[in-house]
């Protein structure tokens, strides 16, 4: 953490990174981070980024971290939370890695002397675990990525889990909930604040440089480190697909942030089949899965169709905003995604909509 100190000691100005979930999103242990910053470098001019976006994990992260993130320019520290939402996402050990890594690679890729911190929130999955002998699976494979590129880490989920066995407080009364209490918030930034006062009780003499950290050979060769997102409406249209350029519902479901009002490019019944030609080695739709979201049959480069169902365990509450990695590992270079919607839907779901907000590659 010494670059950070040094820049925000030395150059009286410093732009800060949130990237994350909802826990993330909602403030609490953000905020009071900013006060602490603030109060601890009183001479220093902020600029601090909240890219924290509900029920994305590692892989959104990826995708729009050069659009939430690096937009304004150089970032000097950067606080990363992933693991609880990893787990809700469905991803497994190859992808979480690959989205962790394509975050942290692309970090320091583009700021070599970055400060980078990462967190492990708690979820009552996690809790059992801990409480079994089991390190969860997302929390190992977030640290196998920290200590690759030696990163900070912040294991949260363990000292709750330990706090609270030890009688210090309860999980009903006091921390509540995943998204935490006020109480928790507090808990969390307890803690931050407590590794960022040791990581700065030394000072910064007047012949401190600044480090470039070393950048070691990727850990997954196919990581998303050149992640983008693509406005889907850019695309060529065709029959059966529209563009609504201000989407909203019809029904009275809720829906989220940059997922509503925007255009959005929709197809709700069967019909054409939609091309999209993309230079990278991943490509992937981020939808936004309502009550009516139906399964699409999709191809590369005219090779095998696959399908991929588009609703999920919480379509029928809102129309949550999902990402959909279609492929992966793919050789760098132009290829096409091909996509339609089949008539079959999900047992659960009202429709065969696909409404798709953005494409994404790893260019």
């Amino acid at each position: 953490m010494h670059n950070a100190q040094l820049v925000f000691e030395r150059e009286k100005k410093g732009r800060v990174a949130f990237l994350g979930g909802s826990i993330t999103q909602g403030g609490g242990w953000r905020d009071s981070i900013c006060d602490y910053l603030q109060k601890r470098f009183p001479e220093t001019q902020f600029e601090f980024i909240a890219a924290g976006i509900s029920s994305m994990g590692s892989t959104p992260g990826a995708f729009r971290f050069e659009r939430d993130v690096l937009a304004k320019g150089k970032v000097d520290l950067l606080f990363e939370d992933a693991a609880v939402n990893d787990r809700a996402n469905g991803f497994g050990t190859e992808t979480q890695i690959m989205g962790m890594e394509g975050i942290v690679r692309h970090a320091r890729e583009s700021n070599p002397a970055m400060d980078i911190v990462m967190m492990h929130f708690v979820d009552p999955e996690k809790m059992t675990e801990y409480r079994k002998g089991i390190t969860p699976p997302e929390i190992l494979n977030h640290e196998k990525v920290a200590a690759h590129y030696g990163l900070s880490t912040i294991n949260l989920a363990k000292e709750v889990t330990d706090r609270i066995d030890n009688g210090e407080f309860t999980w009903e009364k006091d921390f509540k909930n995943l998204h935490p209490s006020p109480f928790g918030h507090h808990i969390y930034f307890q803690s931050m604040k407590s590794f960022m006062e040791q990581c700065w009780s030394g000072f910064v003499a007047d012949d401190d440089k600044l480090t470039a950290y070393p950048l070691p050979a990727k850990l997954a060769e196919a990581c998303y480190n050149r992640g983008i997102l693509i406005p889907a409406v850019e695309t060529k249209q065709v029959k059966g697909w529209k563009v609504d350029p201000n989407w909203i519902p019809a029904d009275k479901t809720g829906t989220r942030p940059d997922f509503i009002k925007v255009p959005m490019l929709i197809a709700e019944n069967p019909g054409k089949t939609l091309k999209f030609d993309f230079e990278g080695n991943a490509v992937g739709i981020a939808v936004a899965s309502g009550l009516d979201a139906g399964i699409i049959e999709y191809r590369i480069d005219k090779g095998e169709w696959k399908t991929q169902d588009l609703f999920t365990q919480w379509s029928s509450q809102l129309h949550l905003p999902w990402f959909h990695t279609l492929a992966y590992g793919l050789k760098f270079g132009k290829h096409r995604l091909e996509i339609k919607v089949l008539p079959e839907k999900n047992i659960q779901s009202k429709g065969t909509a696909c409404r798709i907000r953005y494409f994404y590659v790893n260019k």
